[in-house]
């Protein structure tokens, strides 16, 4: 086909061209959004589960989310740093939060590092969590490799 033999202009398929591109272009920021805004799910997730086995009392699930270990009884000795009786004793209706009766996810925000020790220089998530309608929120850390919780202290 040479240049004189060109087809026809068609504004009908230039049209729908058009409506291709910006559709497609529109799937990709609405997904882009999408990403951005569930980027933390898996760790509110991990909180969820963690403050709705606080809220049903089953401290002992809640002590295997907490180190990301449902199967801990089978090795409580690999938890000799934060024994369960410490963990009741924090967590359980004695403790800071006391017999928790309502809880939802505030929020979330990204980390870079937090501290050293335990969790090295890893990064992790800071989720919020409204508990039983305080004004103080709780704020727990989630680390993004292995899910394992701990109190965020600031």
């Amino acid at each position: 086909m040479t240049l004189l033999d060109a087809q026809q202009y068609d504004p009908a398929k230039e049209k729908r061209r058009k409506i291709k591109i910006a559709l497609a272009i529109l799937g990709v920021l609405v997904l882009a959004a999408l990403a951005w805004m569930y980027r933390n799910w898996p760790e509110e997730h991990a909180v969820d589960k963690f403050f709705t086995a606080l809220q049903k009392q089953d401290y002992e699930t809640a002590y295997g989310i907490y180190f990301h270990d449902p199967g801990w009884r089978q090795h409580p000795q690999k938890y000799s740093q934060y024994t369960y009786a410490d963990f009741y004793r924090d967590w359980g209706p004695g403790g800071e939060w006391g017999v928790v009766k309502s809880h939802r996810i505030y929020g979330s925000a990204g980390t870079k590092s937090f501290g050293s020790g335990t969790f090295g220089n890893a990064g992790g998530t800071v989720v919020e969590v409204i508990v039983n309608d305080r004004a103080e929120h709780a704020r727990m850390f989630v680390q993004k490799s292995d899910k394992t919780l701990t109190v965020y202290p600031f």
